[in-house]
């Protein structure tokens, strides 16, 4: 009696055992978040596209039937693709900028001494700490015509007369920079700690000079990380809207501000659903394409 009354009791901790031990429900809980805040909103945003304008609320309607003309319009009317075309190059450059000026900070906190590296990595994240609005609403009392830069540029006798930086693409660029440079030096910092130093010095013993040892072993092994940071500040940039909006002018145009126009303005809620989902898979779809690129050739060199 007491060895059958024992052998439920192992086989029931052998099954708790195995579902603890299996990856399963850890792999379920990053798929289920996926799932309830990106796959599920997408959908929603998707089926509002495919509707009509209505003066109801919600300001969208199915009587029609599911169409899509609204998908239609944004090939008609040229301020859409145009507002795709320029938030794209601006936040292209945007990214090029955050890279040269991300890597040297990044690699300075690599070869830096160990016990300056922790104190390092704060100051970089130091800037999360403050609201993103209040940190954009500061570059305005910094570039406006009687801002600080202007001022320390007239007290150094740089310039004559004030710039005009505030409302212009070149504000934006600064509010976009700033803003997600930690989301560049962060994971460029990941691969450059990471590094084996003795490849250089192996390097410098065969003769070879200190900037092509760069080029050629610092930048491809650091390169995981180049790609990870221009994934990071690309994507949000693109459709960026509180720094356009704050520190850019009336012909700073991205697709952010539009967005917000046609949803909040023109309250059209079915094309401006229809403007998001574009968006989506214009950045997606690059992604995807690259990742499965990245697959096949760690299949080939394995």
């Amino acid at each position: 009696m007491a060895s059958s009354g024992t052998k439920p009791e192992k086989t029931g901790q052998g099954l708790f055992a195995r579902i603890l031990g299996s990856r399963a429900p850890v792999i379920a809980v990053p798929y289920l978040w996926l799932l309830l805040f990106f796959l599920a909103p997408f959908l929603i945003v998707l089926v509002i596209s495919l509707g009509d304008i209505a003066l109801a609320i919600p300001p969208f309607t199915f009587k029609g039937g599911i169409d899509l003309e609204n998908y239609a319009l944004l090939t008609q009317d040229a301020l859409y693709w145009r507002s795709y075309f320029s938030s794209m190059q601006i936040a292209g450059l945007s990214t090029i900028i955050t890279l040269l000026v991300g890597y040297p900070i990044a690699y300075g906190m690599a070869r830096a001494p160990v016990q300056w590296r922790a104190a390092l990595l704060m100051l970089v994240i130091l800037p999360f700490w403050t609201s993103f609005l209040i940190r954009v609403y500061a570059w305005i009392g910094i570039l406006k015509k009687e801002g600080l830069l202007n001022l320390a540029l007239e007290s150094i006798g740089m310039i004559d007369a004030p710039l005009t930086i505030l409302n212009t693409n070149v504000a934006v660029y600064i509010g976009i920079v700033y803003s997600y440079l930690p989301f560049m030096v962060l994971p460029l910092y990941a691969s450059l700690e990471k590094m084996d130093r003795s490849l250089l010095e192996a390097a410098s013993d065969l003769g070879c000079h200190p900037l092509k040892a760069f080029w050629l072993i610092t930048v491809p092994l650091s390169l995981p990380g180049i790609i990870a940071g221009c994934f990071l500040v690309f994507i949000p940039a693109v459709g960026e809207f509180v720094i356009p909006d704050l520190l850019g002018g009336s012909e700073t145009l991205m697709i952010g501000k539009t967005l917000w126009v046609e949803f909040f303005s023109n309250r059209d809620w079915p094309l401006s659903s229809a403007v998001a989902v574009i968006l989506l898979l214009v950045l997606v779809i690059p992604i995807v394409l690259f990742q499965r690129h990245q697959a096949r050739l760690a299949e080939r060199d394995g």
